[in-house]
């Protein structure tokens, strides 16, 4: 009975919420933590997919990560690889050999398809299921790329299950040892590995979600993570309550997650997000809109106490503009050399975006990844005289007969549309080039780009595990889909050159750090000389919280994990 309670009781108060959030239970923790609440939060952006094969946009990312969990995960502090549903694990002295510990104590989430309703245990069959999906061809699969090139026979797999052939058992280096361990076998030592499963394509969902729902799990996020799922209506509102058979306990021996539930919103408006927190309506804005930046000093009320928490931390992340370079002007690089010199990144930073934001001069992999030779790359510098004589080289002369460019963005981000403006000023200054603003839903934005319908856009990327070649896996020319007719996920431009993907694959196999980094810088630098994509900034990430919030660790990646936040109610209002 008191399972039922719990699960309907946060239900209950998160759809009849009209006001500030509802007061505390006041259940105690030791280390002085507390019990209860509902951490309310918004996300602009339509959701497309939780689904761990098909998860690609960061909205869904922070949403599914209270959902699901992989073997290992990123500690939200350091970003390091630690253990989730591995226990332990060990390398053999060939760094090609990984054997993972189940941890024992594992069950997904209730749900009605399970016998019951109730949630099993998790297996390693259901590792080794996840796994052989990444590996498998499928229209959903936008994961591939994690263990392409890596795991022992996954090409292979691939290939002929594309081609419709069955996959040669015993072939795939992913097998059960028993009931407690896993083993993978790689092609190659590969040094990012861990980071590399800790990615939410490596997240882990049990085979019969697949089997009852189809292939995307039909709208469904079963995991075993520390939040479940009780409502899911996105577009509106979705809401995840406290895992009560969850596995994990803090340092103090708490049982986690401290929070009854957590409830995101869908509203499109940045302002109206912003003014809702304001009211106490909202735990945390994760995103200011640039035109409301003032707001940042007004953390303090009249008597000096905190309003609000301010908190800031380089991102991980960088904005750029991409090309199609399947059709003209933009298959010239000679055009897309130009309108990267057109282009002044320190002025958008400055004057558009108020300084919340690195300009992107050493290309496309951001600032903070330690051991990186950044100074190897050079993205096309502000330049407008070479970037006139460029266009002209190209036919261009003044801009005489440059067909008229449609620019196209998505309005749900920080300081996007404005860019765009800046960006379309800067454009008809230096190269006399006529460009239309189109501003679409995130939704419609990403399906024009991925079918090829877009020639020049908005994209950004947040590191899903934070290594360069995480960045410059969307250059590589085996993550395109070079038939035009067909969707791509990963490498949108379609970018395909045998430079840089013979220098990207080599330096993946390295076996010396250093090797394998001065290589990626080396692709990279090939890349910034064709242009496929416009590097313009890094972000910086601000996010606002509530006095009373504690235990929200905060990283360059925006990776956020609430199974540890709980709300201290001397700070309630």
């Amino acid at each position: 009975m008191l399972r039922s309670l719990v699960a309907v009781a946060p239900v209950l108060v998160l759809l009849g919420c009209a006001g500030p959030e509802q007061p505390l239970r006041g259940r105690e923790a030791a280390g002085g933590r507390s019990y209860g609440g509902v951490f309310n939060t918004n996300e602009a952006e339509r959701i497309r997919s939780l689904f761990p094969l098909s998860l690609s946009q960061a909205a869904a990312h922070r949403i599914a990560g209270q959902v699901y969990q992989g073997l290992v995960r990123l500690d939200p502090t350091t970003l390091e690889p630690v253990a989730a549903l591995a226990d332990n694990w060990v390398v053999d002295s060939t760094g090609l050999v990984y054997t993972f510990q189940l941890r024992p104590e594992v069950r997904f989430h209730d749900h009605e398809m399970f016998p019951d309703g109730r949630g099993r245990a998790l297996t390693v069959k259901d590792i080794e299921h996840c796994f052989r999906a990444i590996c498998t061809y499928s229209e959903v699969n936008q994961m591939f790329w994690l263990f392409q090139g890596r795991v022992k026979g996954a090409d292979e797999w691939h290939e002929r299950t594309r081609e419709g052939r069955p996959p040669v058992e015993g072939g795939l280096g992913i097998e059960v040892v028993d009931d407690r361990h896993l083993r993978i076998t790689l092609d190659h030592p590969v040094p990012n590995f861990l980071q590399v499963l800790a990615h939410q394509g490596c997240w882990i969902y049990p085979p019969e979600l697949v089997a009852r729902y189809g292939p995307d799990g039909g709208g469904q996020a079963v995991g075993t993570g520390p939040f479940a799922v009780r409502v899911m209506r996105p577009g509106e509102v979705i809401i995840l309550e406290r895992w009560q058979d969850y596995w994990e306990t803090d340092e103090h021996g708490n049982a986690l997650p401290f929070l009854d539930a957590v409830r995101i919103t869908f509203e499109p408006d940045k302002a109206r997000e912003l003014d809702e927190f304001l009211r106490g309506r909202l735990t945390a804005v994760f995103e200011v809109p640039v035109d409301r930046i003032g707001v940042l000093r007004d953390s303090l009320d009249k008597n000096g106490v905190p309003r609000f928490k301010v908190r800031s931390v380089p991102g991980l992340t960088t904005q750029f503009y991409g090309f199609n370079l399947f059709r003209p002007p933009f298959k010239d690089v000679r055009v897309r050399r130009a309108f990267a010199m057109a282009i002044n990144r320190q002025v958008i930073v400055d004057s558009v975006l108020h300084g919340l934001a690195v300009s992107a001069d050493h290309g496309l992999v951001p600032p903070g990844m330690t051991g990186y030779p950044y100074a190897m790359v050079e993205a096309c510098s502000f330049d407008p005289d070479a970037a006139r004589a460029m266009l002209a080289d190209a036919g261009y002369p003044g801009g005489r007969g440059f067909p008229k460019v449609l620019l196209q963005v998505n309005s749900d981000g920080f300081g996007y549309v404005r860019v765009a403006e800046a960006v379309q000023t800067m454009l008809d200054e230096v190269l006399h080039v006529n460009t239309t603003i189109s501003v679409l839903p995130a939704e419609q934005h990403y399906d024009r780009i991925e079918l090829g319908q877009a020639a020049f856009w908005r994209e950004g990327w947040i590191a899903d595990y934070p290594d360069p070649e995480n960045f410059l896996a969307l250059l590589h020319g085996r993550n395109a889909v070079l038939d035009t007719a067909q969707r791509t996920f990963l490498n949108n431009t379609r970018y395909h050159a045998a430079r840089f993907d013979s220098l990207f694959t080599v330096a993946r196999a390295a076996k010396r750090e250093t090797e394998r980094l001065r290589g990626l810088a080396a692709a990279e630098r090939i890349a910034m000389e064709d242009v496929p994509i416009l590097p313009l900034y890094h972000d910086r990430n601000i996010r606002l919280e509530q006095p009373w919030v504690q235990g929200l660790a905060m990283n360059g990646m925006e990776y956020r994990d609430l199974s540890r936040v709980w709300f201290d109610p001397h700070l309630r209002p």
